[in-house]
C-alpha cells in the first residue's frame, strides 16, 4: 500500500480507470488490485489536499494520505453504507481528520525545521483544537469544498481518456479556462460550431462520470 503511495504522490497520476457498481464493496477484497487503484486515484488528492489546507506540510500531507489509505484498507468491512447514518463522506472525513491529528501530535513531541512546516508555522494543534466548541465544525466545511473539487476533477480526469485529444483541448480552454468561444475556435483551427458540440458532449460526459462516482461510493451492495 504504501508504495502505491509514493508512485502517485511522485507523478501525480492522471489516468483512472473508468468503473460502475459497488466500489466500496469491492475494496473489501484485498487482493483486488484493479479497485484499489481506482480508490487511490480518485481520492488522494482529496486527503492531501486537505491535510494541506489545514497546516500541514507537503511531507506530513504525504503521510496522512498513506496512513488514511491504509486505515481504510483495514476498516471498510466494517463499514455500513446507511445515509441516515454515516454516508462514505463523513466516514472518510473522520479517518482523515484523525491522521492529521496524529501529525499535529507528532509535530509537538518532535517540532519540525521551520522550512519544514505548512503556511503557519505557529500551527501546532489542529484548527478544530483551536476554536471554541460553540463554532461550526470548519474541518467538515474544509471537507465539503474539497470532496465537490475533487468529484469534479477525477470524473474530468475519467472522460479526458474517451475523448479526443481535439475535442478535450475545446472543452478544456472554452469551459475550464474560460476562453471565448471565437478565441478557442481560432487557436485550434475549428469552427465556433465544434467548439459548442464539443462542450455539450465532454459536459455530458462529464456528468455521467459524476453519477458514476457517486454510485461507487454510496451503494456499496
Amino acid at each position: 500500500m504504501s508504495r502505491l503511495v509514493e508512485e502517485n504522490t511522485a507523478d501525480c497520476a492522471e489516468d483512472l480507470i473508468p468503473t460502475r457498481g459497488s466500489l466500496l464493496s469491492r475494496l473489501k477484497d484485498w487482493e483486488d488490485g484493479e479497485s484499489w487503484r481506482t480508490f487511490f486515484d480518485t481520492y488522494w488528492r482529496l486527503i492531501y489536499h486537505f491535510a494541506l489546507r489545514n497546516g500541514l506540510a507537503h511531507q506530513e500531507a504525504q503521510e496522512v494520505v498513506q496512513e488514511t489509505v491504509v486505515a481504510v484498507a483495514k476498516n471498510i468491512g466494517k463499514f455500513r453504507y446507511d445515509p441516515k447514518v454515516c454516508r462514505f463522506k463523513t466516514w472518510l472525513l473522520g479517518v482523515t481528520r484523525s491522521k492529521i491529528a496524529n501529525q499535529f501530535a507528532r509535530r509537538a513531541r518532535q517540532p519540525l525545521a521551520a522550512d519544514a512546516r505548512g503556511p503557519d508555522d505557529s500551527r501546532t494543534t489542529p484548527l478544530l483544537d483551536r476554536l471554541p466548541d460553540e463554532q461550526p465544525d470548519p474541518l467538515a466545511r474544509t471537507w465539503d469544498q474539497e470532496w465537490q473539487k475533487n468529484l469534479m476533477d477525477a470524473a474530468i480526469r475519467r472522460v479526458k481518456r474517451r475523448v479526443s485529444i481535439e475535442q478535450y483541448q475545446m472543452f478544456d480552454l472554452f469551459v475550464l479556462k474560460e476562453w471565448p468561444a471565437s478565441e478557442v475556435a481560432r487557436t485550434l483551427g475549428v469552427t465556433i460550431g465544434h467548439v459548442y458540440v464539443a462542450k455539450h458532449r465532454v459536459s455530458k460526459l462529464v456528468r455521467k462520470e459524476v453519477e458514476a462516482i457517486e454510485a461507487e461510493e454510496g451503494r456499496p451492495g
